[in-house]
């Protein structure tokens, strides 16, 4: 079975299959055809350490990914990447586009057997250079991973020039947002980018099918974390954490017939997933679950509750911890400026701007948040201090601190994180 991992920068779930009004036909028919996951998150809303927790199998901290591998984070171990165990059993892995475990020229670190275009070229290349890679006849099953930037802000679209690219007459901002002229602009400044994105993802799709890998190729779509807006990236709120997660596999799989599953999942049961269809042995540092008993319908859902963390974005400290239950999240803000750390996260964009006019720099951050997210989904009333709340509280607090623990957290075991190499 080859696998061909296709990923994105900053698309949260944007895209038509989850139900908004941005025109995505190739991701559309790839979700009716295989498994889309409606509550799929990443583990660090952050580029380098979603990235590490999916390609690893653990949280950023257990896998040394603090902040931004160009901002000198590295993996604690390297052959902990999913290709070293694929290599294991016959694979041969290359890299095309985007990667961000390691700085942009050091990719030697990583291991794969050949990298064939790397950095932040436009969409079309790298697909182009995909298209090439599936027409070649391969001799052993492969690991292809395909890296795209479009949806990224100043990702060779989105928006590179001061000239508005999409039509804002027409759209709405994502729901955190106010509706005024400069979301509007800046969201269909977004939709444009993902349109793009669809027609290049569209494009290695159909190389899959000429070239008739179909039926032995699963593919994994997803993105890092949530897109490039106030409250969203680099925010452990839904809108930071909620990502696009659909998955093909070959006929028997469980990954076809465009089902779709409203379990909690993350990135980190993408890896084991991957060693249960390959009937190999998971390693010892595994920390998600296969998905295949849900996709298999032997189970109605994988976990009681997920965790996430952020620690670095940029040279600037921000360590919080997170845990939801399919109900309730609780964060917990540990150290940094107390000041509004979203706005410094935020990258800067129109939307960022109207906020910050209005004052959003000049907000605090709570030490500690709780929502509940049946009544309040986009996350805007904080229950921290709410009496009747309290049991549900200290409940989730436990469950974070436990999970802390047994993944070995610095700030448990010796009380802060680490410090980048150079800030």
């Amino acid at each position: 079975m080859n696998i061909v991992y296709i990923h994105s920068h900053d698309t949260g779930r944007y895209i038509q299959p989850y139900g908004y009004a941005i025109p995505t036909p190739n991701f559309q028919k790839f979700a009716e055809e295989g498994v889309l996951f409606r509550q799929a998150f990443c583990v660090g809303p952050t580029c380098s350490a979603s990235r590490a927790a999916l390609l690893t199998g653990q949280c950023p901290h257990s896998a040394g990914m603090f902040g931004l591998a160009h901002r000198t984070w590295e993996l604690n171990d390297y052959n902990q990447h999913i290709i070293h165990t694929l290599k294991k059993v016959g694979y041969e892995s290359t890299l095309i586009g985007f990667q961000h475990v390691v700085d942009w020229q050091d990719y030697a670190k990583i291991g794969y057997d050949n990298v064939i275009r790397d950095g932040r070229e436009r969409a079309p290349d790298i697909a182009n250079s995909a298209v090439e890679f599936l027409s070649e006849k391969h001799e052993k099953p492969f690991f292809l991973s395909v890296g795209m930037t479009h949806t990224h802000r100043f990702g060779k679209l989105f928006n590179d020039g001061d000239k508005p690219i999409g039509d804002s007459r027409y759209c709405r901002p994502p729901a955190p947002l106010p509706d005024t002229p400069e979301m509007r602009t800046d969201m269909a400044d977004f939709i444009e980018s993902a349109k793009t994105y669809d027609a290049n993802f569209g494009i290695v799709m159909d190389a899959i099918k000429e070239n008739g890998l179909e039926d032995n190729t699963l593919v994994i779509s997803t993105t890092d974390h949530g897109i490039a807006f106030p409250n969203m990236k680099c925010t452990l709120y839904d809108h930071g954490t909620g990502v696009m997660l659909m998955m093909r596999g070959p006929k028997g799989s469980g990954f076809e017939n465009g089902k779709v599953y409203d379990s909690l999942v993350t990135h980190m049961d993408i890896f084991p997933t991957i060693c249960e269809m390959l009937n190999i042995e998971k390693p010892d540092w595994l920390q998600g679950t296969s998905l295949l008993p849900l996709v298999q319908d032997k189970t109605e859902k994988l976990h009681d509750e997920i965790f996430g963390e952020i620690n670095y974005h940029g040279g600037n400290k921000f360590v919080f911890r997170s845990v939801r239950t399919k109900r309730y999240k609780y964060i917990v803000h540990y150290s940094g400026d107390e000041k509004n750390t979203n706005t410094h996260c935020c990258d800067s964009s129109l939307s960022k701007d109207i906020w910050n006019e209005y004052g959003w720099n000049e907000k605090e951050t709570p030490r500690e948040q709780l929502f509940d997210l049946i009544f309040d989904p986009n996350e805007t009333n904080n229950l921290a201090q709410s009496t009747e709340l309290q049991e549900v509280k200290n409940d989730l607090k436990s469950r974070l601190e436990k999970w802390m623990t047994e993944t070995n957290d610095p700030l448990i075991t010796v009380g802060d994180i680490p410090k980048p190499k150079i800030l």
